[in-house]
């Protein structure tokens, strides 16, 4: 009886060993499946947060090309307007410095005219300077 105490006794201990165990790997499983379950929600978060930021981004670089867009446009306008009003002033302009530069001409050829005049009427030439 002894024999069959001390067998009944170790059977009764492995059994509570092995529903122990078994509550360890259920306890093990549950908390498994929870950190799964929170990494999942973490990355569908993360795959919502991303995706919005996305949209924004691309909603942002539309809205910029658009500007960028519009205000090349009016650029090219002003340059235009700029460029119309330059060629429609150079006329005007033009003769003016044509005048100024042909008056300018006109005091340059005069002053070395004269200085001619005045050598001839003389008759002398410059001598040459002596050489050291």
């Amino acid at each position: 009886m002894k024999i069959v105490s001390l067998i009944a006794a170790l059977v009764a201990s492995a059994a509570l060993s092995a529903l122990g165990q078994d509550g360890v790997v259920q306890d093990v499983k549950h908390g498994a499946k929870k950190a799964g379950q929170t990494i999942k929600d973490g990355v569908e978060t993360a795959a919502e947060k991303t995706k919005e930021t996305a949209k924004t981004v691309g909603r942002k670089t539309k809205e910029t090309a658009q500007t960028v867009g519009e205000k090349t446009k009016e650029t090219g306008e002003t340059v235009v307007n700029k460029t119309k009003q330059t060629v429609n002033g150079t006329g005007e302009t033009t003769t003016g410095t044509s005048r100024k530069t042909h008056h300018k001409s006109k005091k340059g050829a005069s002053t070395a005219t004269s200085q001619t005049a005045e050598e001839q009427s003389t008759g002398e030439t410059p001598a040459p300077s002596p050489t050291p």
